[in-house]
């Protein structure tokens, strides 16, 4: 990488020009973006209830609910939704997209100084690309937060054994973790604990009684002010709120049943998930390191079996500090998760920035020696670039009609219709043009370095086109995929053809048994109210249309009247949604 340019955004400004790239991936697509999933509404009406009721510490939320985990994400929430008076798509999003681009700025800096500044630039592009790190950067959920938190601590924990030998403690150290802990739970604090744990014992520098004791110092200080937020929630909810706690720290973790709580905690897989989902996570990057597989050389490992293990074991341990640190970090997190029952793509995310940093050493080393694999990743991701733009342009044209085509191919009625929400999202407007014009400009300055044959160039631009194109999906392909599937359209249509109130509209509770409304409820205004603990004389029920024949069977002392259904498929119930008039036989 030779030229003005790429040298001034790499060298001259590159934690500005890291930060420029964050916020241009994922502000302007906060606020565009309507919710369509039961996450996002769910978090977010935590804030709506702060916001309103003044009560920070426990707030009420659908039907008598309160939030699952702890308050941090959602405090962050209403903060921001302060200025504005209400909580919206972008206020509640906003603490994701900041926390998105403060981890990435400190991947940058704290790999900069350690490392080879290519390389650690490359990692963060690469985080800044990848399916997993940039949609959590765009979503209304604890999981980026809990990572900037995580990694940041760990990189605060690091620099305390480095420069100070673990001697006193920074205080950053438990402002990152209890911050952490403030967002997930214990785990924010158990993870980074783990890895450092078993990293400061690889380095065979300590003592294990001095090991012990940091150890025990760092959780007792990021423990204290978390502690304070559990005993008053505790008092305040009783043993409701413990058997949610229970279930969520250690039911998960240990494989419990799980009584005392209505819904299940879900997400149950194999060990064997969070290796599938860490591949499909680094999309596309993966794509590349498996095509540089085939260019690699194999040979047999030399003596025996025991003595394979032996010398990678060593090499491991001749490390340098901070490779030695981020493939422990990598290792542990990966571990760590794979012990719960309980299994999300999103749980892994603290170990990518350490992942991505091998990557990009793989990377630099393996297209310098093997031109064709780049050339070939390149290829590939040109040609996708290039079936892109053309599609739009000619569904845009009207040459081609997606509608028409899925319908040969597509049967079920939520394929087909977020097929015609991508169809109508790519009607020309100044965003499609623009975000078109900005691929189209990326493909041909790929496609220029593969003529020119340059490894490194096409990395980078291959890196840039991949950005094009996760703003044409989120700007663009998801902006319609997100307003289709969203419910609110119908709650502007609920309020607009019945005198529905903050008092008058109910749901059941149990998702053990039936859906909620995560997304109407807070399109309403997080006004739900539980049927069941209320017992109304009368009033408005909302519920899923496949639920509703089973909840007026279970209350026969009620007559439900449809009055509307939804016209929409929504994803958080997957069918239609009906509204009833009901009252007491």
């Amino acid at each position: 990488m030779r030229t003005r340019a790429l040298q001034y955004l790499y060298l001259q400004k590159p934690v500005s020009t890291i930060v420029f790239l964050c916020l241009l991936s994922v502000l302007p697509w906060a606020a565009t973006n309507s919710f369509s999933t039961k996450g996002e509404p769910r978090e977010a009406a935590v804030a709506v209830s702060m916001l309103e009721s003044g009560d920070w510490t426990l707030p009420k939320v659908y039907a008598d609910e309160f939030a699952y985990k702890p308050p941090m994400m959602h405090w962050l929430e209403t903060i921001a939704s302060l200025p504005g008076g209400e909580v919206t798509e972008f206020s509640s999003r906003l603490p994701s997209a900041i926390a998105f681009t403060v981890l990435l700025a400190c991947v940058l800096l704290f790999f900069g100084k350690r490392v080879r500044f290519q390389e650690a630039f490359i990692a963060t592009l690469l985080l800044l690309t990848c399916v997993e790190i940039h949609r959590a950067g765009l979503a209304a959920r604890v999981d980026m937060l809990l990572t900037a938190f995580t990694v940041t601590g760990l990189f605060a924990m690091y620099r305390w054994e480095d420069n100070l030998e673990l001697k006193g403690l920074p205080i950053t150290i438990p402002i990152l973790l209890g911050g952490a802990i403030l967002t997930k739970g214990p785990v924010g604090l158990v993870v980074p604990l783990f890895v450092f744990a078993v990293y400061i014992a690889m380095l065979r520098r300590y003592r294990w009684t001095k090991i012990v004791k940091s150890l025990v110092y760092v959780a007792v200080s990021s423990a204290l002010i978390p502690s304070v937020w559990y005993i008053e929630a505790w008092r305040m909810g009783g043993g409701e709120f413990a058997d949610v706690v229970l279930a969520e720290n250690f039911g998960r973790f240990f494989h419990l049943q799980t009584p005392g709580i209505n819904y299940e905690l879900g997400h149950e897989n194999g060990a064997w998930y969070n290796f599938l989902t860490l591949a499909a996570g680094f999309v596309p990057w993966t794509l590349l390191l498996v095509i540089s597989f085939f260019g690699l050389k194999y040979k047999k490992p030399a003596g025996r079996f025991a003595e394979w293990i032996a010398d990678i074991w060593r090499g491991i341990l001749s490390l340098d500090k901070i490779r030695l640190f981020s493939l422990v970090a990598s290792v542990c997190i990966v571990f760590f998760y794979c012990l719960p029952s309980s299994k999300r793509s999103v749980y892994l995310m603290p170990a990518y920035p350490f992942i991505a940093l091998f990557i990009a050493q793989y990377l630099l080393i393996f297209i310098e020696r093997h031109s064709r694999v780049m050339r070939i990743f390149s290829v590939v991701m040109a040609t996708i670039a290039a079936v892109v733009v053309a599609a739009s342009v000619l569904q845009m044209t009207g040459a081609l009609d997606l509608n028409i085509l899925s319908a040969q191919y597509l049967s079920k009625p939520s394929q087909l219709m977020t097929v015609q929400a991508v169809a109508k999202s790519l009607s020309p407007s100044a965003i499609v043009l623009s975000v078109l014009a900005l691929v189209a400009a990326m493909l041909i300055t790929v496609c220029y370095q593969i003529w020119r044959k340059s490894n490194i160039k096409m990395l980078y631009s291959t890196i840039f086109l991949m950005f094009a194109l996760n703003l044409f999906i989120d700007g663009v392909v998801m902006r319609g995929v997100h307003s289709e599937g969203s419910a609110k359209p119908f709650a502007t249509e609920l309020r607009r053809d019945f005198p529905i109130d903050r008092d008058n509209i109910f749901v059941v509770n149990n998702l053990r048994k039936y859906a909620n409304l995560y997304g109407l409820n807070f399109y309403l205004g997080n006004c739900f109210h539980n049927i069941d603990i209320e017992q109304p004389a009368s009033g408005y029920f909302l519920a899923a249309e496949k639920d509703i024949d089973a909840i007026a069977a279970e209350r026969a002392h009620y007559v439900f009247t449809v009055v509307r259904t939804s016209e929409r498929y929504f994803p958080e119930t997957h069918g239609r949604i009906v509204l009833c008039r009901f009252q007491l036989r």
